[in-house]
């Protein structure tokens, strides 16, 4: 079966003659094959394990202690210059809901320097189509949802996220729950969770991962890239359960997406459908404030369904 990721990958790509197993990542040339190979066996081989042995015997602290490091040890061999913005907000004694910016999979290299304990939200198709990563998330513990589900989807999510709480950890979601792009709107689950569960919301505007690995877009992994990641001051939990979740998630998204336009680290990453394709059947919805792309999406969409 085809995932939703893969599908904009049927769009022709420049060549990149250097694949690693697998196929999802691709280099230019020799020289980077060959690094990408050498990073890869040494990172991705007894460290990876022994974080899945950890995470399967329950040992939480060990277990994220040494994925940090796994992470950090990562970004050195990619050579990601990452800018860190607003570290001193954070509780570190708190369960946040932390609601990231979504660009791509090198985001987790990031996230990672927030002085939490976390788990995060991630699409069912990533726990059961991908060999090597799916056993990674499950023994890691990570919080699987199919947004295409709707309101089971949000229920499923509720069950999950009140063990994670109760552990002490924070939960990260990405409210964009799509790598699509800046323009993608935010849903509404993350607010109503940190409602229901009396949980402040810590808002984190994360740009330029994109860039190090284009992911389902492209294969191709770039070395030396720019990573910015700005912590927004928390939302306390007084504020989340006076606000309504849909004007506290308009309001968040405006702040989180002016932050990351005003970045002049690493610029977010732009949806255009010409490129990325239109990703029928993929549940997201564009951002009011970005009427023209709202309007191509509208026409694509009725078009298809005249076509049907």
């Amino acid at each position: 079966m085809t995932s939703l990721l893969d599908k904009s990958l049927s769009k022709p790509k420049p060549s990149l003659p250097y694949k690693l197993p697998g196929g999802k990542i691709a280099l230019p040339n020799t020289a980077t094959y060959l690094r990408t190979l050498a990073g890869a066996a040494l990172y991705m081989g007894v460290p990876a394990q022994m974080i899945r042995w950890l995470g399967r015997r329950g040992e939480r602290r060990a277990m994220w202690n040494t994925l940090r490091w796994l992470a950090r040890r990562m970004r050195h061999h990619l050579d990601i210059r990452l800018e860190i913005k607003g570290l001193n907000l954070i509780d570190p004694l708190e369960q946040y809901v932390v609601t990231p910016l979504h660009e791509g999979f090198a985001d987790f290299l990031g996230l990672v320097e927030l002085p939490l304990q976390m788990r995060f939200v991630a699409r069912d198709e990533l726990f059961h189509e991908w060999d090597w990563l799916g056993p990674f998330l499950r023994d890691t513990g990570q919080v699987e949802i199919c947004p295409e589900r709707g309101v089971s989807s949000y229920r499923q999510l509720l069950r999950q996220a009140g063990k994670v709480f109760e552990n002490g950890e924070s939960l990260v979601i990405f409210p964009q729950g799509s790598i699509l792009g800046i323009e993608i709107d935010f849903t509404a689950g993350a607010f109503a969770l940190a409602r229901h569960f009396k949980r402040p919301i810590l808002p984190v505007v994360l740009t330029g991962s994109h860039r190090v690995w284009e992911y389902p877009f492209s294969p191709q992994l770039r070395y030396g890239q720019h990573m910015n990641m700005h912590i927004l001051p928390p939302i306390s939990v007084e504020e989340v359960l006076r606000r309504k979740p849909e004007e506290l998630r308009l309001e968040t998204q405006k702040r989180m997406k002016a932050t990351a336009f005003s970045t002049n680290i690493a610029a977010p990453r732009r949806f255009i459908p010409e490129r990325d394709g239109y990703w029928d059947g993929y549940a997201f919805r564009i951002d009011r404030e970005f009427p023209e792309l709202a309007a191509d999406i509208q026409i694509h969409q009725t078009t298809k369904n005249k076509i049907i």
